[in-house]
């Protein structure tokens, strides 16, 4: 192994050894070893890498305290004991500078690095990446949000796949349905809009470009066969899920109470209550089937404000529903 690979494999094992120490306090050195999966000769040389780490400035009180007297000394205990941590135990604050820099310096030792340690270092970018996502001056990094981590994990590979231009295989949940569907998609990169993030890609299975919500995501593979359509950006969604197009109308329902939910389900245009009860939503409809399907899921608690010329349609679908059952 050369230096290069070690060092870096070396920074892959610090960065599961700090959370694994911080979680577990003070342990044996054969315990630890074991459970990291290395000899306790090399804990040891890690343990001796990691009091030079700390924080910014690097006097003896920025740094981290390892009793190493407990582990050299024969009559230590043999007992991993860390001090001057306390910081790792709380949420970092970084700029939004700071983030870029340490996004940029693991991205660098991801290529090249063992599987192990590219395991470890996706994570570390997930949570990186996700909090200077949020947009914040100084974005919040919570090491204990396993839930969201692995959210951050899967957008960081299903990047890396856009960015390589490698198809994708998904098992998604489609909620209109209730069920999962299996879509092999090209993926054009990730987007976020009212604080989900989705999949941009084309769908071989549609046809057609389409959004798909990262929490719905069950399953996905990344596969080594390249995309078949044109590279192309992920769509801007500044203007909401559905962009205006010529493939688009705008729909308004009068929805009765019982059928509020779905502006909380389903992202509306505007909503307007009104003294009755009810409630008027506007939403950009791209398939009339979809709109059906909806209808008749909220039957008889929403109805076709405009166009009127969607009313037939939706009649025609009820009408045939009704002979299912005669």
């Amino acid at each position: 192994m050369s230096a290069s690979q070690g060092a870096k494999d070396q920074v892959g094992r610090l960065l599961t050894l700090v959370p694994y120490l911080n979680a577990r306090g003070a342990v044996p050195l054969q315990d630890a070893a074991r459970d990291l999966g290395v000899t306790p000769r090399q804990l040891l040389s890690d343990l001796k890498v990691l009091l030079m780490c700390g924080l910014p400035g690097g006097y003896p009180d920025d740094l981290i305290d390892v009793d190493l007297d407990a582990l050299q000394d024969p009559d230590g205990d043999g007992v991993i004991r860390v001090s001057n941590a306390d910081y790792l135990a709380r949420p970092l604050r970084l700029t939004p500078t700071e983030a870029t820099a340490v996004i940029v310096a693991l991205r660098a030792l991801r290529n090249g690095s063992g599987p192990e340690t590219r395991e470890v270092v996706d994570r570390a970018l997930a949570k990186l990446e996700t909090a200077a996502a949020e947009g914040s001056e100084a974005p919040r990094i919570d090491p204990g949000a396993e839930v969201d981590a692995d959210l951050a994990l899967l957008a960081t590979r299903l990047q890396d796949a856009a960015d390589r231009q490698r198809q994708v295989l998904l098992t998604y949940y489609v909620p209109s349905r209730d069920e999962e569907s299996e879509r092999r998609v090209d993926p054009r990169g990730l987007v976020t809009n009212s604080g989900f993030t989705y999949l941009d890609a084309w769908c071989h299975s549609a046809e057609a470009p389409r959004l798909f919500r990262l929490d719905r995501i069950h399953r996905a593979e990344v596969l080594e066969e390249p995309i078949r359509t044109e590279p192309e950006a992920p769509r801007d969604l500044a203007d909401g899920l559905f962009a205006r197009s010529d493939e688009t109308t705008r729909v308004t329902l009068l929805l009765d109470p019982p059928a509020r939910w779905v502006v909380e389900y389903y992202p509306v245009e505007d909503a307007r209550p009104r003294d009755d009860g009810t409630t008027e939503v506007d939403l950009l409809v791209a398939d009339r089937r979809w709109l059906d399907r909806l209808l008749l899921r909220l039957a008889p608690h929403a109805s076709i404000v405009r166009p009127d010329d969607l009313t037939g349609s939706f009649t025609s679908a009820a009408q045939a529903t009704l002979r299912l059952y005669s």
